[in-house]
């Protein structure tokens, strides 16, 4: 340590004694220039005067400890705000001692030299250091690229790619998403064209000999459909393309490696893809819904729970409650809050929804202004394995929930939905379907006495969550590490996707709307619905993953199909052919018009199921759910329904 700080030492000596004999430098030049017949200044002590300036002011603002190798914009304006200082400094000591002024122009000639005299040796510096660092001329083993994205974002990509002696990569150009800076360069990279000419630029390029290799997305708001764009053009050429590190992503040197800017291209992220830009959200409202308040998220160590926890904690609640009946899933989301938002007072509690007693004993103590009910068994198959569990989790835990928060006097319950609750194939849907019926009749009761204080229940139904414990996107990811197979079930099955943090977004701002006083379309009952965009093949999923890794679908990676497992879909709906997709007004957010139900016959058939349950009895729980949720009929009657028809 003591020869680093002995070294440093000696390099701010060294820059200050060059920042006085610039200085002494200056003031000559000045005199000379404001009266070339007289080039002498007067008095003759003058340079040292302007030395002596230069380091009283300099020093204290640090003008010595400048890293001269790294200089910018804002130390060339720490050093005219110097230079202006000193040249006052020097004016006012020359009148002081009634010595003339060599013009009536010197102080102005004098900031001027003073200026150019301090910046202009460090920004030689710079621009020798970085030539030499980064070996000078362009090689010609480099790989030729084109870079894509926003320009401050292409601009601290190329400045470090400049920067690293062990680059793999030369820019070609610039891509930027306007032509209005077409023509144009930044750091001598020529600025080619608009994102949506980009196939153009590629058969330019082709034709000129000098195709690129690679294409490198810079900064990371291009997404969804612009980056399907990228990758439509980059596919037919065998282009890879991968996305540039964040500027802020910093990699140990023992770390780097050969993939240019001392740090690894990422892949593109199938959440990237498939993701799209952020909906205006009322973050107000979300303050005013949580700040301060008690809050209860069951289920908080799933993937929707845990993201739940997370933006709810940014938001300040008095108390967040956490539960979950898996011990690792919820030390791991309380470990992580209790490193990113260690102000927030939360507790973990252990708990299964299918407990009653637990759970109302829970809210009893806890009082919750707002539970966010994510607990679900929610594996298709796996739930249709084991029916009673699913049920019993599904629905009997949603009205344990409920019944409990309603009893502690909670104002507000948001249920998290499934696209599987529309025309249900599975256990699973109908059991989901079966707790939204609960929550309808809840909700509808308690918009019928405003004045009572009843809590309100929001229902907020959406499809897949990208990356999902269980999903398929993780999967194709474990298989590709494998070198594959990936496996798909069927080649015309299609899902909605979403990424998790848009989708608890969006149920944050559906808890507002359906819990505020907005004039929404459907006073009473309504269901939320996301709006989840446009379904995606699955095997199409698989082929864009495969491309996405640098490798050939079909050839380096076989896509093998297994046939449809108990209770899937090959496709799944957001409405029910009586739910009629209605706009509320608020972006990304639509409403279902409601199917009338009423909570206490609902609950009446939950204690007949619980009985059933109890008894062990599946094949009378199936008949009763098939009673309740007519859609819904046992699978194992379905064999000549044809695939077309949704139910499978």
């Amino acid at each position: 340590m003591r020869s680093v700080i002995t070294r440093s030492q000696k390099r701010i000596a060294i820059n200050v004694s060059l920042d006085g004999l610039l200085a002494a430098i200056a003031v000559l030049a000045a005199v000379w220039l404001a009266n070339p017949a007289h080039p002498a200044p007067v008095p003759t002590l003058m340079p040292l005067a302007g030395t002596g300036a230069i380091w009283l002011i300099g020093i204290p603002f640090g003008l010595g400890r400048q890293h001269w190798r790294f200089t910018g914009l804002a130390d060339a304006l720490a050093i005219i705000g110097i230079a202006s200082l000193a040249t006052l400094l020097i004016t006012l000591l020359l009148i002081g001692v009634g010595a003339p002024l060599p013009s009536t122009s010197f102080p102005i000639l004098l900031l001027m030299m003073f200026a150019l005299g301090l910046i202009a040796p460090r920004l030689a510096y710079r621009i020798i250091r970085a030539r030499r660092d980064g070996g000078g001329e362009p090689h010609a083993d480099l790989l030729p690229a084109l870079v894509i994205g926003d320009g401050e974002a292409g601009e601290l990509f190329l400045a470090a790619l400049a920067r690293d002696p062990r680059r793999r990569y030369r820019a070609l150009g610039l891509v930027l998403p306007s032509a209005r800076e077409a023509g144009r360069r930044i750091h001598g990279v020529p600025i080619l064209a608009a994102l949506d000419e980009l196939g153009a630029v590629l058969d330019r390029l082709d034709e000129a000999g000098e195709p690129p290799a690679l294409l490198i997305i810079a900064g990371s708001e291009l997404i969804g459909a612009s980056l399907r764009h990228v990758l439509a053009q980059a596919e037919p050429r065998g282009l890879r393309v991968a996305r540039a590190p964040s500027p802020t992503a910093l990699v140990a040197p023992q770390a780097q490696n050969d993939d240019g800017v001392g740090q690894t291209l990422r892949p593109i992220a199938i959440e990237d893809l498939l993701n799209r830009p952020q909906v205006a959200l009322d973050r107000d409202g979300m303050a005013r819904l949580i700040q301060g308040k008690r809050v209860l998220i069951t289920g908080a160590g799933g993937s929707i729970g845990s993201e739940l926890a997370r933006q709810v904690a940014g938001f300040g609640p008095g108390l967040l409650t956490l539960l979950d009946s898996s011990e690792f899933a919820l030390w791991s989301i309380d470990l992580e809050l209790s490193e990113t938002d260690p102000a927030v007072p939360r507790q973990a509690v252990i708990a299964d929804v299918r407990d009653a007693g637990r759970i109302s004993s829970l809210c009893a103590g806890l009082q919750p202004d707002l539970v966010f009910h994510a607990a679900a068994l929610k594996h298709v198959p796996m739930v249709e394995a084991n029916p009673l569990e699913g049920i019993a989790t599904n629905a009997l835990g949603t009205r344990n929930v409920a019944e409990a928060a309603r009893a502690a006097g909670a104002a507000l319950m948001v249920l998290i939905s499934t696209d599987k609750a529309v025309n249900p194939s599975s256990i699973m849907g109908a059991s989901k379907r079966l707790a939204e019926m609960f929550a309808q009749g809840v909700d509808i009761a308690a918009r019928t006495q405003p004045h009572s204080g009843a809590m309100r229940i929001v229902t907020v139904r959406f499809g897949n969550v990208l990356g999902s414990t269980g999903s398929v996107v993780p999967l194709f990811r474990r298989q590709l590490a494998r070198g594959g197979p990936l496996t798909v079930t069927h080649p015309d099955m299609s899902r909605y996707f979403m990424t998790v943090r848009e989708a608890v977004s969006l149920v944050l701002q559906a808890s507002v709307v359906g819990y505020s006083d907005a004039a929404l379309p459907v006073a009473r009952g309504g269901i939320f619905v996301l709006d989840m965009g446009e379904p995606v093949k699955i095997v199409d999923l698989a082929r864009q993953m495969i491309r996405l890794a640098g490798l050939r679908p079909d050839i380096d990676v076989a896509i093998n199909f297994t046939g449809l497992r108990p209770g899937e879909k090959l496709f799944e709906e957001l409405f029910h052919g009586r739910e009629q997709p209605i706009e509320t007004g608020f972006p990304g957010l639509l409403m279902a018009a409601p199917r009338a139900a009423d909570a206490a016959f609902v609950s009446r058939a939950l204690d007949e199921i619980a009985t059933l349950i109890a008894r062990g009895d599946a094949k009378a729980v199936r008949a009763v759910l098939a009673r309740l949720v007519p859609e819904y009929g046992d699978p194992a009657d379905q064999s000549g329904i044809p695939s077309g028809a949704g139910l499978l």
